[in-house]
């Protein structure tokens, strides 16, 4: 039987040149754990004559991660922002989502880290931090 929980979702990261091995992220935040934007899955124009046209175009998935502010997973972001900062070039990396209570599992390729919040916001307690990464394609992968 499936289910809606997350808790049991198992996140792997790996980024070319700095973690070859994949890397579980831990830490996630509570309500916020990962998500992705809909994709425009066409390019379409509207003529001057009211004729719709419309083509199919390539996009780039954006998809975020929270991680709660003291989780140590934090730092293979870090280190991954850090190295591209150094190398003035970006580093790609390949990632994996699998949710047991849906029996399903995705593959992501060639990603790029595209948003980087550089420490956690304050409040009542530290917020999680919320970062973005641009793949090439999301799909879905045997369980």
């Amino acid at each position: 039987m499936r289910t809606l929980t997350t808790a049991n979702s198992v996140l792997q990261l790996a980024v070319t040149g700095l973690f070859p091995v994949p890397q579980r992220l831990q830490g996630y935040a509570t309500d916020d754990i990962f998500s992705t934007e809909a994709l425009d899955s066409a390019e379409v124009i509207m003529g001057v004559d009211g004729k719709l046209s419309a083509g199919f175009v390539y996009v780039a998935v954006k998809q975020s991660y929270s991680l709660q502010a003291d989780s140590n997973s934090n730092a293979i972001f870090e280190q991954w922002y850090a190295q591209q900062q150094a190398l003035r070039d970006v580093l790609f990396a390949q990632a994996t989502i699998a949710l047991p209570s849906l029996q399903q599992k995705w593959a992501m390729t060639n990603g790029v880290l595209t948003s980087f919040p550089p420490m956690p916001d304050g409040g009542k307690t530290l917020k999680p931090r919320k970062f973005g990464i641009t793949w090439e394609s999301i799909s879905p992968a045997p369980f």
